[in-house]
C-alpha cells in the first residue's frame, strides 16, 4: 500500500491544502509534501495525528478496498416457493447489508407469514395487483404503483386481496427474510 497516495486522496476529499493538513498535525507542508510522494514513512504517532486530521483511524485506513459487487443478474436471485407465494432475494447474501431487498408475489387471497414485532423499517413498491397490509390492529390497501413504508415495531404480514396475482419489492433494514 502506498501511504502517501492515500493521505493524499483522503487530503484532497476533504479540501485541505497541504499547508492546511501540516497546520493540523504541527508538521510542516514540505513533510506533507514528501510523504505524498511516498519519499518518506511517517512514525506511527504522526500517521496517528494525520490520519486523525483525516477523521479516519488506523482500522478504515488499512482497510483492503474490495472489489464490491454492485449489480447482479437474476441467475444470482435465490427463490423460494410455499404456500401460494414465492420469494425471490434479489441480493445475494444481503443479510450481511444495511437493508435486504426481495421480491414477492402472491397468489390471490395469499399472504405472507405473520411476522413479529422487531427493529427496523419495511418499505415496498406495489409492481402488480392489490394487497392489504395489517399492521398491528389497522390494515392498509396498497394497489400497483403505490408504495409502504412502516416501523416494524408491530406485528404484520401482507396479503393478496386482489383477483390476480400481485408482486411487490418489499425491502427490509435490517435485514429480516
Amino acid at each position: 500500500m502506498e501511504i502517501g497516495s492515500k493521505i493524499k486522496r483522503l487530503r484532497q476529499q476533504l479540501n485541505l491544502s497541504q499547508a492546511e493538513l501540516a497546520d493540523r498535525c504541527e508538521l510542516t507542508k514540505g513533510y506533507i509534501s514528501q510523504l505524498e510522494n511516498d519519499l518518506t514513512s511517517p512514525s506511527i504517532a504522526t500517521l496517528m495525528d494525520i490520519l486523525s486530521a483525516l477523521g479516519t483511524n488506523p482500522a478504515e485506513f488499512f482497510r483492503k478496498e474490495s472489489d464490491e459487487r454492485v449489480t447482479f443478474s437474476e441467475n444470482d436471485f435465490i427463490e423460494k416457493h410455499e404456500d401460494g407465494m414465492v420469494l425471490k432475494w434479489i441480493i445475494p447474501n444481503a443479510q450481511k447489508n444495511e437493508m435486504e431487498p426481495v421480491l414477492v408475489e402472491l397468489l390471490s387471497g395469499a399472504s405472507t407469514a405473520v411476522d413479529f414485532p422487531h427493529e427496523g423499517e419495511e418499505f415496498g413498491y406495489v409492481l402488480e395487483g392489490k394487497i392489504c397490509i395489517t399492521l398491528g390492529e389497522s390494515k392498509h390497501v396498497c394497489k400497483k404503483g403505490e408504495t409502504f413504508y412502516y416501523a416494524a415495531n408491530k406485528s404484520h404480514a401482507i396479503k393478496n386481496v386482489g383477483k390476480t396475482i400481485a408482486r411487490l419489492l418489499w425491502v427490509s433494514t435490517p435485514p429480516n427474510f
